[in-house]
Order: C-alpha cells, then structure tokens, then sequence
C-alpha cells in the first residue's frame, strides 16, 4: 500500500515508517522542516512538506494514498502551554482527512491516549472515555469521530498509545521526569506515588500501527499497552538510583510549580489493558519494559534528558 504518515519524523512516526517499509508498503510522510524532509528520505519514505494546518497539503495527499495513519500533534505547544489549541488543529486535520477518505473503504488510522477516563480501574478497549468539555476532552472527542467514519465508508480505527512510550532517544515524559530530577536534585513522585501509568515501547507501538493498518476491522479500539500500570513512585526510585538523588513525595498542590508542565499527567492514574488487541491482531509485545529500559541506563545520558 502507498500511506500517507503525519507526523513521520516524530517520536513513534520515526519506527512507524520503517515498519511499515520492511513490511513492503510506500510511505508518504507530512514533514513541516527540511531536517524532518531529510530524515524522512534516508528512511526510505517520500517527503512532502507541510504541517497540520495545511489542510489543502492533507487533503491531496490522503486522496492520492491507499491508507493514512495519523500521528502528528502539536506538542510544542499541547504540552506546554496551550493543549486546546493543538487539540483544535488537531481535529481539524483529522476531519479534512476523513472527508477525503470518506466512501473508500481505505485504512485511516488515528493515534489517541489512555488520559481521559475515570481513574481507578482498568480500562479496556471496549471503555470510552469521558466527554466532560476540558481541554483533554476535545481529543478525546476526536477518537469518537474516527470511530464514527465506519458508517462512512472508512475502515477507521483508533490506537491509545501509553503515556509511556519510551526507548532510546525519547525527549517526552520520562525523559522529562529525568531532567526534572537532575535539576531539582530529587526525584519526585505525587503523593504516595501509587498512582500508575501504562507503558510500552515505541517498537512494539510501530508495529501495532502497522498490523492497525493492514488489518484492523473498521471502528477498532486498539490498546498499545505492554505493561498495564507502572506506579509512579516506581519510576522515581529508578531515576533516583540512577541519578544518585533523594527519592521524595511532593503534595499535589506543589505539583505543577515543581513537574511544570508534566505536572497534570503525573498525577493521572491511569491502568489500561491491551487483551483484545492482542487477540485480534496477534500483536505480541517483545521489547524491554519501562523499568528495564529505564535501568539500561540511556535515559541518563545528558544529551537523552533535554525535552
């Protein structure tokens, strides 16, 4: 198949477009800078420049594609400052796509998170998430709309990837977790830090996309989940072995004066399952865990910990 990636030189784009190359398929990636342009074509793939908000770049390169996966978000500014903003853009980039698709019966798969629903209790694919009028919730508003374009003649499906996608040469949360550590000299978790996140490695994350994309039946709910639900205060004793600092609580009060931005997703407690992926998609996770990972030790390099 011919795909149209966005967000092809990203964090999860950049192992997705490989994947997908070794599996025969022609990748035709979004890339918004001449650096993302290079690193797009030295992996095989096609570039064509542009960025979310040029919905015109989108919708020709959807019409002239057999399926799309979607990726691409603002977290320059999502994560940092204004997420309503991006989760806006974010929709509108989704809805130029699916109009395109619409009638064709290709492949439109979108990624989503594990962030917006109730906390304490696993969550399956079978789970919505809640709706409540939030920031979070535009995004999850999105996954619905996706899994609405069935009915539209769009075999669409939704992948909730980990907050934790982690492996070497991630700059996102954990990697954040690291540089915050180093800077304050502790390592912090909120509260008791029994809260937990789900994680899974960004290989085994690439891959379901691609089984996501060859196979998965229109509407799908798709979990890249590979360890349910790491307490938090688990991943601060790690780093604080590693960094050789104090492992410490912080009340939720301070939290957002001491994570900064990582402040709200790390008080997020959220456990997810992945069983029904697994069984439809004879998808098998295979790589390290979080803490395995984290103990090989790249996380700590300095050049690893910039976000």
């Amino acid at each position: 198949m011919r795909i149209f990636v966005t967000g092809a030189s990203g964090w999860i784009g950049s192992a997705v477009v490989p994947e997908l190359i070794d599996a025969g398929h022609q990748v035709v990636g979004l890339a918004r800078s001449d650096a993302s342009a290079a690193a797009l074509t030295a992996a095989g793939g096609q570039a064509i420049r542009g960025t979310l908000d040029d919905l015109d770049v989108l919708r020709d390169a959807a019409a002239a594609s057999d399926a799309v996966i979607h990726l691409a978000f603002k977290h320059d500014i999502g994560f940092t400052g204004d997420y309503q903003g991006a989760s806006e853009a974010d929709r509108r980039a989704v809805d130029t796509l699916a109009d395109t698709l619409a009638g064709t019966d290709r492949p439109f798969v979108v990624a989503s998170g594990l962030a917006g629903f109730k906390p304490g209790r696993l969550v399956t694919e079978r789970d919505m998430p809640m709706i409540d009028g939030s920031p979070l919730s535009i995004r999850m508003a999105t996954e619905q709309a996706v899994l609405a374009l069935a009915s539209r003649g769009v075999r669409s499906s939704v992948v909730r990837v980990s907050p934790s996608c982690h492996g070497e040469g991630e700059h996102g949360f954990v990697a954040g977790l690291v540089a915050i550590a180093r800077a304050k000299g502790v390592s912090a978790h909120i509260g008791d830090g029994a809260n937990r996140w789900p994680a899974v490695h960004r290989l085994d994350a690439a891959r379901l996309f691609r089984l996501a994309v060859e196979k998965a039946p229109a509407g799908s709910v798709l979990h890249g989940v590979a360890e349910e639900g790491i307490p938090i205060r688990d991943i601060a004793e790690v780093i604080g072995r590693h960094l050789d600092v104090p492992v410490t609580a912080v009340t939720t009060e301070a939290a957002s004066e001491h994570f900064t931005w990582l402040g709200p997703f790390l008080d997020l407690d959220v456990s997810a399952s992945s069983t029904l992926t697994r069984e439809l998609l004879d998808w098998r996770p295979t790589h390290p865990g979080l803490l395995e990972d984290l103990n090989r030790g790249h996380y700590f390099h300095t050049s690893a910990t910039t976000t």
